[in-house]
């Protein structure tokens, strides 16, 4: 992988590593606009000042946006879920090996 590659994965991942950053994302992957409340109660246990420090990096990043009906994905946050939608499948699998590595 080149640096320049290096670098943008870093920050991409670094912006997804914040805390709930993910889940927030994964709460509107339907598509579907969400209110700031309904958000908040989609990803659970969230303070309303991190969700709104999160939504405010999220759409600097370009991967959320707000319309009259709420908070949604932008083209790019559909593609990059989109690009993360099988995994959900690698983590059942890797939870259930790292559950038989336990016993």
């Amino acid at each position: 992988m080149s640096s320049k590659e290096n670098g943008a994965l870093g920050q991409l991942l670094g912006l997804l590593e914040s805390r709930y950053a993910m889940r927030i994302l994964w709460a509107l992957k339907d598509g579907h606009p969400q209110t700031f409340r309904f958000l908040q109660d989609s990803v659970g246990s969230i303070t309303p000042n991190t969700l709104n420090t999160r939504i405010k990096q999220l759409r600097q990043a370009g991967l959320v946006d707000h319309d009259n009906g709420g908070y949604l994905v932008t083209n790019s946050g559909a593609d990059l879920l989109k690009r993360l939608a099988n995994l959900p499948g690698f983590a059942i699998k890797w939870a259930a090996n790292q559950a038989r590595k336990t016993n």
